[in-house]
């Protein structure tokens, strides 16, 4: 634990019991090695896979080191999360696959149909891109942009 601690800058060391990914649904045995994590010095504390609400519940109040829940289908909405003591909600690869999913309608749109129907979503990604060069642009010493 010092190379978190005492190096240049600080590190958030997040501990995962991945019990309920490999399809061990044994909660007790969950909280048992979070605390252990906890005990040896982790900041966060994540169980991904978890998606009863009160099972998150449970696992928030048995530690005294903040929580992270891993975003997926059967999770509780952001707001439930929150209500239970959940600080930090993760996505995994789920905004990557999202995009390349994006990424396949179109090419499979322009393959098939010939059409552009694509370009709509398009803008939107074209939009928060330009923002972010903008952004960018704003937070630094940058005198000229070209995209």
């Amino acid at each position: 634990m010092t190379a978190q601690t005492d190096g240049p800058a600080r590190l958030v060391l997040t501990a995962r019991a991945e019990n309920h990914l490999h399809g061990r649904l044994d909660l007790a045995d969950t909280i048992t090695r979070l605390q252990a994590y906890q005990a040896a010095g982790a900041d966060v504390l994540y169980a991904p896979g978890l998606t009863s609400l009160t099972d998150i519940r449970q696992v928030v109040t048995a530690v005294d080191r903040p929580v992270n829940v891993l975003a997926m289908a059967g999770a509780p909405p952001v707001s439930e999360l929150a209500q239970v003591g959940v600080s930090r909600v993760s996505v995994g690869g789920a905004f990557a696959f999202a995009a390349l999913g994006a990424l396949s309608d179109a090419a499979t749109e322009l393959r098939d149909t010939g059409t552009y129907g694509y370009l709509t979503g398009s803008a939107v990604g074209r939009r928060a891109a330009q923002r972010s060069v903008l952004t960018l642009a704003a937070n630094s010493n940058l005198t000229q942009i070209s995209a």
